[in-house]
């Protein structure tokens, strides 16, 4: 299943739009679903420091643990999901547009394993986020 990918312009310098949005501790802030996050080491992430989710999938508190891939503040940040029977592969780029203004790209593509090939398909629906820019 190819990538979902969300555009948004956002009236932010680039390094403020990055360090938001690859903030854990945020991320309920603008994730549906998502009630807890956190990195596992405190100081500067760096690749293999692991972003730790909580999310209410259904009617339960589920763990997600995702390892970080690649970073290069402030343009670049990739997780890949490392646990369970859906995992997620997140990467975000921030362009600068101007001294004050950004462009933030999300791309987000699930993989299956185990009974994940399976629910794959009927599990994640795809949808067109709706953003005001």
């Amino acid at each position: 299943m190819p990538p979902i990918t969300v555009n948004i312009d956002v009236d932010r310098p680039a390094a403020q739009v990055f360090a938001y949005a690859t903030d854990p501790t945020r991320f309920s802030e603008w994730q549906q679903g998502v009630v807890d996050g956190r990195m596992d080491t405190a100081g500067p992430p760096a690749v293999g420091t692991r972003c730790l989710t909580t999310r209410r999938i259904g009617f339960a508190d589920r763990p997600v643990t995702a390892e970080l891939a690649h970073i290069d503040p402030p343009r670049t940040w990739g997780v890949r999901g490392i646990d369970g029977p859906i995992r997620a592969r997140v990467d975000v780029t921030v362009e600068p547009l101007a001294s004050h203004r950004s462009r933030l790209t999300i791309a987000i593509a699930f993989e299956g394993h185990g009974i994940g090939r399976i629910l794959v398909p009927l599990v994640v629906r795809r949808c067109r986020p709706t953003s005001n820019g």
